[in-house]
């Protein structure tokens, strides 16, 4: 079960940090940092949601396409595992 929550953030991290790169935005990144905070942009935000629902093959309602699932590394990784399903997280 941990190693499976410990994956997840890892993977988000991942895509996180290429999708600041990618928009030339240099941040220390930890899980909990707002990344609106860090400078990623609403155009930037897409960007994330396409890489994340592409890193984790799946397609995000829309219902949980909102500003409050995408306010940090932890929130997106709260929403994938909640999409991953039970005993996922």
């Amino acid at each position: 079960m941990h190693d499976i929550v410990v994956n997840v953030q890892n993977r988000v991290l991942s895509v996180v940090r290429s999708v600041l790169q990618q928009n030339a935005i240099t941040a220390d990144l930890h899980p909990e940092s707002r990344l609106v905070d860090i400078g990623l942009s609403s155009v930037g935000m897409v960007e994330l949601m396409l890489k994340v629902e592409a890193e984790f093959d799946l397609v995000l309602p829309q219902l949980e396409i909102t500003p409050e699932n995408f306010q940090s590394v932890k929130t997106v990784q709260r929403m994938i595992l909640n999409q991953l399903g039970p005993g996922s997280g």
